[in-house]
């Protein structure tokens, strides 16, 4: 066989990637220590090291080589039966598997080759040797793709070996190359993509992954179930957990370089049952945006809650569900806090971002260290300022209260629908509504819109009367004589066809003043505290929104949807 030969290579592609800004030059140089030392071709050492994407190192190949990519310049056929070549003496499907390559003919007769590394000695010997005077022409391919195709070969032709409950046998899954690189180029996606979380989420037949971006899940992947025990294999192993463990809910952590940035990486796996749903939360470890001012606070919430962070003792409480900013709230008013004059403690589960100056404690329960007995014990070490990652029990709520009622600014977060729900969850998990009450200086509420896209953003073709007359008042109130920008989505390429890049926060601020620390006591309802929070001028969540919605921030359906009742 005879294979089209590579093009000339002017250039070299460590330079290339330099050039396109898609990797540093330490980057470049550790790749290239490796591969003096293992070998490996450059690229794929730079995406195994989390330097680069697949995605990235695919275009430049491409250049680099003038060689088409499958899927994009060059289209397999849909059906596999029509998968390899008819000519006498051809390899077969197990040749494929095991060369991990693909032949076939198109609708013109013309003979492919699709290979991760089309151009390899190895292969291009084997085919010449088979085929002798048959031109095939190379063609470059993902991982992904070639996952899928190769699954689909193997049901074609034979049955994979399903994995077994051996621990050696997991282990060995894990570490093969092809999951290896499938999990890395997952976790690299991911990042280019602005995800903050990546669901794995296996079915009868198939298994699904899914990217959460701003806020919604997206699909991204489908493979056949057969594969799904050696990429959670892969997942357990690096994060911690027992890979032959299937019954009980696990968690982990790791840390790792994807698409050239440090991540954080939360790993929980949940059984179900088809098997384990396996999530893994993105945190970046490096941080630049946690100053009061970067969350998106109109100004009379900037100044309410930079005023709280200056308090010298009570409890200021951030509510909200999962995933709605709360941490990142907390870290920015911890930052504001930090003069350089106070000491500050945390005590997190995990800590999600590291703080220069201030000392920050991660629980371990499983060897007793819990939120309450880590806050007894730094109440020794005399801080100004606690900050608790989350209330969610009665004896850490009331060594937190004792803590603001002896001197201390304690900073937490609680999990309810609204801010005014806080006093109702302390006094659920048993705390007396005085306690609850005496201490209480402030409650926020927040929630995180999808903000538009502002390269295909259009003006709203039209917008409710009740809701822009609502929210004419209030834009008159807090922005003055801004104008009204209503936008609604439209979708591009840079945003993937959503119409929406970036989130940004909705805020529901309340001071407590005496009165209602008077009302609680009293055993004020909701209701009757959410009228005193309104005759104070308090706003409310979505009543927020639909002023970033009238700047041209975001949407009036995306408020209504975050904040439907």
């Amino acid at each position: 066989m005879t294979a089209t030969a590579a093009a000339p290579v002017p250039r070299l592609l460590g330079e290339m990637l330099l050039e396109r800004g898609a990797i540093s030059a330490t980057d470049l140089d550790r790749a290239l220590e490796l591969h003096a030392q293992m070998g490996v071709r450059l690229g794929a050492l730079l995406v195994r090291t989390g330097a680069l994407s697949e995605d990235q190192l695919l275009d430049a190949l491409c250049e680099q080589l003038q060689l088409p990519l499958l899927g994009r310049e060059v289209e397999l056929p849909a059906d596999p039966t029509q998968w390899g070549l008819p000519d006498a003496g051809a390899p077969g499907i197990d040749w494929m598997q095991d060369q991990e390559a693909l032949l076939w003919r198109d609708e013109n007769g013309q003979a492919w080759c699709a290979s991760r590394d089309p151009l390899a000695p190895a292969l291009l010997e084997t085919l010449e040797y088979a085929l002798p005077g048959v031109e095939a022409w190379p063609v470059l391919a993902s991982a992904q793709v070639m996952e899928r195709s190769l699954d689909l070969l193997a049901q074609r032709g034979r049955l994979l070996h399903a994995a077994g409950d051996d621990v050696r046998h997991l282990r060995e899954l894990a570490e093969e190359a092809p999951v290896v690189e499938l999990v890395n180029n997952l976790m690299a996606q991911a990042v280019e993509q602005r995800a903050s979380d990546i669901h794995l989420e296996p079915g009868e037949h198939h298994f699904a992954v899914r990217f959460r971006i701003d806020g919604v899940l997206y699909p991204r992947l489908t493979l056949p179930r057969e594969r799904f025990n050696a990429v959670a294999s892969r997942l357990k192993l690096i994060s911690g957990m027992d890979i032959a463990e299937r019954r009980l809910p696990q968690d982990g952590r790791l840390s790792v370089r994807a698409g050239g940035q440090a991540m954080d990486i939360r790993a929980s796996a949940l059984p179900g049952v088809h098997g384990e749903s396996i999530v893994l939360r993105l945190l970046p470890k490096e941080r630049k945006d946690l100053g009061l001012e970067r969350l998106g606070m109109a100004p009379d919430h900037l100044a309410q809650l930079s005023s709280w962070a200056r308090e010298a003792h009570g409890i200021v409480l951030v509510t909200g569900p999962t995933g709605s900013g709360k941490s990142t709230t907390l870290y920015a008013t911890l930052a504001a806090s930090n003069d350089g004059l106070k000491k500050i403690i945390t005590v997190e589960d995990p800590v999600e971002f590291q703080l220069p100056g201030i000392t920050q404690v991660q629980t371990h329960a499983d060897i007793g260290l819990d939120f309450a007995s880590v806050l007894r014990s730094m109440l020794r070490q005399d801080p100004d300022v606690v900050m608790v990652g989350e209330i969610r029990d009665k004896e850490t709520a009331e060594i937190a209260i004792q803590a603001a009622l002896t001197g201390h600014l304690v900073l937490s977060t609680v999990h309810t629908n609204d801010s005014l729900g806080a006093f109702t969850r302390l006094i659920d998990m048993g705390v007396e509504p005085f306690l609850a009450a005496t201490p209480m200086r402030g409650l926020q509420a927040q929630r995180l819109v999808r903000r538009l896209c502002p390269h295909c953003a259009v003006p709203a073709t039209a917008v409710l009367p009740a809701i822009a007359g609502e929210t004419a008042a209030l834009a008159a109130q807090v922005l003055g004589d801004a104008p009204a920008h209503w936008m609604q989505a439209a979708g591009c390429p840079r945003c993937q066809g959503t119409g929406y890049r970036g989130r940004i926060g909705i805020y529901e601020l309340v001071p407590v003043d005496e009165a209602m620390q008077q009302a609680v006591v009293s055993g004020a309802t909701h209701m009757q505290l959410k009228a005193m929070a309104r005759e104070r001028g308090c706003r409310f969540l979505r009543e927020d929104g639909l002023l970033k919605a009238w700047q041209g921030i975001t949407t009036v359906d995306e408020v209504l949807r975050v904040t439907a009742v």
